[in-house]
């Protein structure tokens, strides 16, 4: 294995970091508070503050409360306008252009269509040209702006600049995402896989780092998942970790998935599965009650919502299309639990609002699942808030990590 060492400039990156992620996660603090959670010394924490309030990163504010006599101390806290960062979230045929601040409080989100089997540079330089107007726009300037933050959707190389199959969001592989974006804005570029970043954006706004690790699930049209360990998310030896949607589950017979094979969870379990099975069952004879809410939509067809109302009032057809759909993802969840046992298993997507169907789920997973593999499992309190934070607060992440040094 092999090892380096670290020279002063990596050592102060270090304790800036340090800083900066505890007064992010607390507010503002004491230089003597500040001190003992880092675990540094008073003076160490005097040069390395010193420094951070001479750049704007961070500002003084109140005195401590004190009954003695002496000098009170001053808080310190994070400047969040310090600083803002861009990003570009890319799903399968819509993108979100956002910008955030150093706290991850939006300045502006967009959301556009991205034109289906347009080559890759089109579409990335289009993205990138609208970025940066609504940058100009919302009178964000160059030399406040962090960089850009790329969420993609699918597989990512090793260096995370490149994506190597966004199955169908890029008409392109192994495409240098990250060198296009910088070649057009001018602006440093981080990119992750996309469910990687919700997770990502979803720790830092949460700020719970109690748990040694948890498991985000998330389920809006396919199903992707992410995992980690203390406060980093586990890429593993392929960096294709918590790949969940495409376990096969169905050997003969599946469903074509987006990832090339047959017969994935995804292909039973998502919500765009679950919506088009309920519609090639779709007839006033065979299924009245999703007939019946399908009617006077200008396309007559249900919606997701639609298909677990009619499960609901007692659509046999339907309520057993939802039974597998649930069933199938209980089963992949419970070997979650069993293997990699997280402190939480996190939910995120559209469909965990609805009260049926995440009854019919949680009463599925305590099926089987013994008292010493109990696992909290709920929706996310950020869900469906995240798409428009997630990509941006990658390059926040990257500024913390660098200790908010170029």
């Amino acid at each position: 294995m092999p090892y380096e060492g670290d020279n002063m400039m990596g050592v102060k990156r270090t304790n800036r970091s340090a800083a900066l992620r505890v007064l992010h996660e607390n507010g503002s603090m004491s230089r003597k508070r500040l001190s003992e959670s880092i675990k540094l010394t008073p003076a160490a924490i005097t040069k390395i503050v010193g420094e951070m309030i001479a750049e704007g990163l961070l500002t003084e504010g109140s005195l401590l409360p004190g009954s003695g006599v002496g000098r009170r101390e001053v808080m310190v806290e994070l400047n969040h306008r310090a600083h803002a960062a861009l990003g570009i979230f890319i799903n399968l045929r819509t993108a979100v252009l956002s910008a955030v601040w150093l706290d991850g409080s939006v300045i502006f989100s967009e959301q556009l269509a991205i034109p289906e089997h347009a080559p890759a540079d089109d579409t990335v330089s289009s993205l990138c040209d609208r970025l940066m107007t609504l940058s100009a726009e919302h009178g964000l300037q160059r030399e406040e702006i962090l960089g850009v933050g790329v969420a993609m959707r699918g597989l990512t190389s090793d260096d995370a600049r490149l994506v190597r199959n966004s199955f169908g969001a890029l008409d392109a592989f192994d495409y240098p995402i990250c060198d296009r974006v910088e070649a057009r804005t001018g602006l440093k570029c981080v990119m992750s896989n996309n469910v990687r970043a919700l997770f990502a954006a979803q720790m830092f706004l949460s700020k719970d780092h109690s748990l040694g690790s948890q498991f985000f699930l998330r389920c809006e049209v396919g199903i992707g998942a992410s995992f980690s360990i203390g406060e980093h998310i586990w890429l593993g030896s392929s960096g294709q970790c918590a790949e969940i949607g495409h376990i096969p589950v169905v050997k003969r017979g599946g469903k074509p998935c987006s990832c090339g094979k047959t017969g994935c969870l995804e292909t039973i379990a998502s919500p765009s599965a679950m919506l088009r099975d309920a519609r090639e069952l779709l007839s006033a004879e065979e299924t009245p009650v999703l007939w019946r809410l399908a009617q006077g939509r200008e396309d007559q067809l249900p919606t997701l919502d639609d298909v677990f109302e009619a499960a609901r009032s007692g659509e046999a057809v339907i309520a057993a299309l939802i039974d597998r759909a649930v069933e199938a993802l209980s089963a992949a969840l419970k070997s979650v639990i069993y293997t990699l046992d997280p402190g939480k298993i996190v939910l995120y997507g559209h469909m965990f609002d609805n009260p049926y169907y995440l009854s019919k789920l949680i009463a599925e997973m305590r099926e089987g699942v013994d008292s010493s593999h109990s696992v909290p499992i709920e929706p996310s309190r950020l869900n469906h808030h995240l798409e428009d934070k997630a990509a941006p607060l990658l390059m926040v992440e990257d500024f913390f990590t660098c200790g908010g040094l170029a």
